[in-house]
């Protein structure tokens, strides 16, 4: 079994209009929102072969906060150029090139794209992957370079907001 948890980087800060896109950094809800889920996944008795994030600075900071929470250092996350403003076939290309001793990733992006990856692989529509949302695809080939064929199914699907009393 090949498992990718498709992690969108938390809320976002829009403070400063000066800043490029790829420099904006998370908000308060953010920085709040990434340990929340991290921990959630870590009580699933979950552990990361590797994190994988785009170079933005709101998706890197997400896995930082998911990093921290598993134990594993900053300096081995995996930073993937191509996943900033990437297509759907691009991150799944990605995924299709992992090492073949990792069998559970984290890849932390963008949206529209992870929405219409989540959407290739549930058999309903998810009309949002909102922010810090986590869609868990399974693939029972075991292999990644066969990843994200007929058998990859969404087999989990969690956001913050669901955590709020």
């Amino acid at each position: 079994m090949k498992t990718v948890y498709f992690i969108r980087h938390a809320k976002s800060s829009w403070d400063n209009a000066t800043l490029r896109d790829v420099d904006r950094p998370l908000n308060n809800r953010g920085q709040v929102d990434a340990p929340l889920m991290a921990k959630f996944l870590k009580k699933s008795n979950i552990r990361p072969d590797k994190l994988i994030s785009s170079p933005a600075r709101r998706a890197f900071t997400t896995a930082t906060y998911f990093a921290d929470v598993f134990g594993i250092a900053e300096s081995d996350i995996l930073i993937v150029d191509q996943l900033y403003e990437a297509s759907p076939d691009t991150v799944l290309e990605i995924v299709r090139n992992l090492n073949a001793n990792w069998s559970t990733v984290f890849v932390y992006g963008h949206n529209p794209t992870f929405t219409d990856i989540v959407n290739l692989f549930s058999e309903k529509f998810i009309m949002n992957v909102p922010t810090c949302g986590i869609a868990r695809v399974d693939d029972p080939t075991g292999e990644w370079a066969k990843f994200g064929g007929r058998n990859a199914r969404l087999t989990a699907f969690h956001y913050p907001k669901q955590f709020i009393i």
